[in-house]
């Protein structure tokens, strides 16, 4: 009997043996392309940024490692990078609460429409995505400009004596991040709202609740995983955004992604830079872990 069938009949007598060479692969994956870049960027944060390059390695290993400090996280103290961090989490929760606000309503109509119809409207909602994401951000940037579309129709009907001033603003900004996420929030609550019993909002209104009430003790607790499950997939992702700033917001609107960003690339200082995106992704985890637990679904993800 070979190595290779010995192994093979271990692997069908025990059932633990299967499970962990089902895991290995993802675990594996997990390990190179997730643990491992995310302590590079620990270490990296913790150095030095070289005279002539992007980080001072040192003569040696040793002399690399014994120079590692928390300088550049007390560079971040400075106000002009806090009041960067607080933009970064004002337009992640404005953009957020504004994609719960127009995607609700959106959601529920496509929950209850007809079935003959709910496929197609899907099919719409997500027509956007076959269009690449900056193709998306300079349509809007030429509705938006002051020669733009928006801007000539507003004067052509009498609205407006002058092109308003719309790009390179955080209105911007924040209508082109709306614009890119709102899907991601319409479809958890379209899941939660289609899984919605009807026969209990019969239920209600045969108790004579009136449909604010309804809404707001059945229809809201009942859909809040997917409000919930909606807020994680607009909030992170807005975080650390920076191409959307960058193109729509100029120099006038930069978040913690452009600060990462020109660190990288531009100011060539690579651990300050990490140092900002281990801040960012600490803000991100701590906003979400407090969001969820207030909302009651912490433990849920805790466990």
């Amino acid at each position: 009997m070979t190595i290779f069938s010995r192994a093979a009949r271990q692997l069908r007598e025990r059932s633990s043996l299967q499970g962990t060479v089902l895991v290995l692969p993802g675990l594996l994956w997990m390990v190179i392309f997730l643990i491992v870049p995310l302590l590079l960027i620990i270490v990296l944060s913790l150095a030095w940024r070289g005279q002539y390059g992007p980080v001072d390695w040192g003569a040696s290993v040793r002399e690399f490692f014994s120079r590692l400090s928390l300088d550049n996280y007390a560079r971040l103290n400075d106000p002009l990078y806090i009041e960067v961090l607080w933009t970064s989490l004002r337009m992640a929760s404005v953009t957020t609460l504004v994609c719960l606000f127009v995607g609700y309503p959106v959601a529920y109509f496509l929950a209850r429409s007809e079935n003959r119809f709910r496929n197609l409207l899907l099919f719409l909602l997500l027509i956007p995505f076959w269009t690449n994401f900056l193709i998306r951000i300079y349509a809007w940037m030429l509705l938006l400009r002051t020669e733009g579309l928006l801007n000539h129709a507003l004067l052509a009907i009498g609205l407006i004596r002058e092109p308003l001033q719309l790009m390179y603003t955080p209105t911007a900004v924040l209508i082109a991040m709306v614009y890119e996420f709102l899907p991601f929030m319409i479809l958890p609550l379209y899941t939660s709202l289609e899984k919605l019993d009807p026969a209990l909002l019969e239920a209600a209104s045969d108790l004579y609740a009136r449909p604010v009430r309804t809404f707001l003790r059945v229809t809201l607790p009942l859909t809040l995983p997917g409000i919930i499950a909606g807020t994680i997939l607009v909030f992170i992702p807005t975080m650390g955004m920076f191409v959307v700033p960058d193109l729509m917001g100029g120099a006038r609107t930069a978040l913690v992604g452009n600060l990462v960003q020109r660190q990288f690339l531009a100011a060539r200082d690579w651990p300050f830079g990490a140092a900002a995106s281990m801040v960012l992704m600490a803000l991100t985890l701590l906003a979400t872990l407090l969001y969820t637990r207030v909302s009651g679904f912490g433990e849920e993800l805790v466990v």
